[in-house]
């Protein structure tokens, strides 16, 4: 708005004081709407909350189910190991007690054809004497 010079100093003030009553009036306006804004936005952003709390709950507990089926699983496995070594055991065992058996019924025969061998020899000395 050009100022004119034919203007009284009273007109020119009530001009700035509309002005600075419409500035204000645009501010309020504005603030308003921010207001508006600001809580639809602040309701936006609770629900984002939200949402991000459910998926760190959510992935909180997948994150412990899977723990617990790992820890299901190690034990199983574990278990599965310690039966598979005992039953190594066992028969590792078993066929030492068999190889032991084995090798002292080879001892008793070889002992019975040594024992054999010596009563016949004497048998013979005892035949060629006579």
């Amino acid at each position: 708005m050009a100022i004119r010079d034919d203007q009284k100093f009273s007109e020119r003030m009530n001009t700035a004081a509309k002005a600075r009553a419409e500035m204000l009036a645009k501010v309020k306006a504005r603030a308003e709407a921010a207001k508006a804004t600001a809580d639809e936005r602040a309701k936006e952003r609770a629900a984002i909350a939200k949402a991000r709390d459910e998926r760190q709950a959510a992935r909180a507990e997948e994150k412990a189910r899977i723990a617990a089926e790992e820890a299901a699983r190690r034990a199983a496995e574990e278990e599965a190991r310690r039966l598979a070594e005992e039953e190594a055991r066992v028969a590792a065992e078993k066929a030492k007690e068999e190889e032991l058996q084995k090798m002292m019924q080879l001892l008793a025969d070889q002992k019975a054809a040594r024992d054999a061998r010596y009563a016949a020899r004497k048998d013979r000395q005892k035949k060629g004497r006579r």
